[in-house]
């Protein structure tokens, strides 16, 4: 039986981004931060899955998740009654959310407020903000105006909130932005624009996940502000003892029925959405139907494996590393070799890959997928490097978060709104699972090893991640202005020498 090419080449793109940074760990492993060996079975188990299942993801989402927010967002903006977009924007927006994994893990690591209470609020924060993008689509307005206002709440809010929650409420904004929903969110924002002739419409295709990252963070600031919880402590990993490699396979094995659940679980809501979608405007036909379905199985399947693998594999690896780190008799190289494997991480992001090739295509190459992942990868390097500057030294998050925000938001006043929007989207793409269970662990570990508040030292890394692509994006979008306009003129330079030429010789 021959195997689909398409997913030969998914896969052999997988294994690029993952291959560096499982070199950089095993190079760790014999060098510097010896494990045990249990512990490295169980990653390079896990790394094999995470090839797998990154490979058979973006497939999925390549034939299924995309078309399917495209063709809503197209029907959406077409829609006649205009509070029909609206409430659909924000159901869709409250059952995503309730039905993301990771919220549900962040619920349960803050015991000051009920699970429910917390799931609800952030739901309902990413459905009205889901309202306002929708609402800026049709409405033409600009993403710098907007996100100006909703950030100037947000760090308003931030000094009424107590210092250990701020970390939770900005870590929220990327927990609330997982793998399943950033892929059909940036099409459907993509297909909404797509409906528009006007020339701000390429521009205004992303943006969509950047407001979608800011109710989360609204909603928690807010819980803060009203239940002022004194604790807002995050449960810890514990490690597996594994003896032998059959250990290894049992702990994958008992793992996979969790989350056979959990991705099942995340995805009834927008296939429920899609189904009553079809079934309201007829406007898929029968053989792209059946390609979706295909592509819904390829991408449940590839995120099961893909979370088996980082969640059971990546985990204890990242934790024992930090703390073997941390502890050692020079600490502060926890600073460049955090920044290294940020740099390679984001790479094996799942959503990454989806956003860099929507990117370049709505761009039509004027932003190529490597220069994204270059400027993702550069901007992530450097949020690591400053989460374990945190760790080693306590500096509060605030010192980070205001200079970083602001300059990422002047930058909006003189970059093409398109780099602002694909900046601000790829905040929320790069502070993936890889971040969440690899890179989070790291700073767990090294936090405990040298005495840290978990809270306030270690907590608030997804954030670093979420808010330095930001710049670095934007600055991309600067560069290739300079470089447009030296073009430019290089250009009408040849074209006077030509014309001197022919005057010279008509002479």
């Amino acid at each position: 039986m021959r195997m689909n090419p398409q997913l030969i080449g998914k896969i052999k793109e997988s294994l690029s981004s993952v291959l560096p940074i499982t070199a950089i760990v095993l190079l760790l492993c014999i060098t510097i931060a010896p494990i045990s060996p249990g512990t490295l079975v169980l990653f390079l188990f896990g790394a094999f899955l995470l090839i797998v299942g990154n490979g058979l993801f973006t497939l999925g989402a390549d034939i299924a998740m995309t078309p399917m927010g495209h063709g809503m967002g197209v029907q959406m903006v077409k829609a006649r009654n205009p509070l029909l977009p609206l409430l659909t924007a924000f159901l869709l927006g409250v059952l995503i959310t309730i039905a993301e994994p990771d919220l549900q893990v962040l619920a349960t690591q803050v015991p000051s407020i009920p699970d429910m209470v917390l799931i609800l609020t952030v739901a309902v924060g990413v459905g009205l903000f889901l309202v306002v993008g929708v609402l800026r689509t049709r409405l033409k307005i600009p993403l710098s105006t907007l996100l100006l206002i909703f950030y100037a709440i947000v760090f308003l809010l931030a000094f009424f909130t107590p210092n250990s929650f701020v970390p939770v409420s900005f870590d929220s904004g990327g927990v609330t932005t997982g793998p399943i929903t950033v892929p059909f969110i940036m099409a459907l924002g993509v297909g909404m624009a797509a409906v528009r002739s006007d020339k701000n419409a390429t521009d205004d295709s992303f943006g969509l996940v950047a407001l979608c990252s800011i109710g989360p963070i609204l909603a928690v600031l807010l819980l803060g502000v009203f239940y002022r919880p004194t604790d807002a402590s995050y449960a810890g990993t514990s490690l597996l003892e594994i003896v032998s490699t059959r250990d290894a396979a049992v702990a994958f094995a008992s793992a996979f029925p969790h989350y056979i659940q959990e991705v099942a679980v995340a995805m009834v809501p927008i296939c429920a959405m899609f189904f009553l979608f079809q079934l309201a405007t007829r406007r898929f036909k029968r053989n792209e139907l059946l390609k979706i379905f295909s592509g819904l199985i390829y991408t449940y399947l590839g995120l099961v494996i893909f979370l088996t693998g980082v969640n059971i594999g990546f985990m204890p690896a990242g934790q024992y590393i930090g703390s073997v780190l941390a502890s050692s008799a020079h600490p502060f190289l926890l600073v460049p070799v955090g920044m290294i494997m940020g740099y390679f991480i984001v790479a094996a992001e799942p959503a990454v890959h989806v956003l860099n090739k929507q990117v370049e295509e709505v761009s039509m190459g004027s932003i190529s997928q490597t220069a994204m992942r270059h400027g993702l990868s550069i901007g992530v390097a450097i949020s690591v490097g400053i989460a374990m500057l945190r760790v080693l030294t306590g500096i509060s998050i605030f010192y980070f978060l205001i200079p970083g925000y602001t300059i990422s938001l002047i930058l909006t006043f003189f970059v093409p709104q398109m780099y602002t929007g694909v900046a601000f989207d790829s905040g929320g793409v790069a502070s993936g699972p890889m971040t969440a269970t690899f890179l989070l662990p790291f700073a767990m570990g090294a936090c405990e090893a040298v005495g840290g508040n978990l809270m306030t030292d270690a907590f608030g890394l997804v954030a670093m991640v979420a808010m330095t692509p930001l710049i670095t994006i934007q600055l991309l979008g600067i560069s290739s202005q300079i470089q447009k306009k030296i073009a430019i003129r290089q250009f009408q330079s040849r074209m006077e020498k030509a014309d001197d030429c022919i005057l010279y010789y008509d002479e």
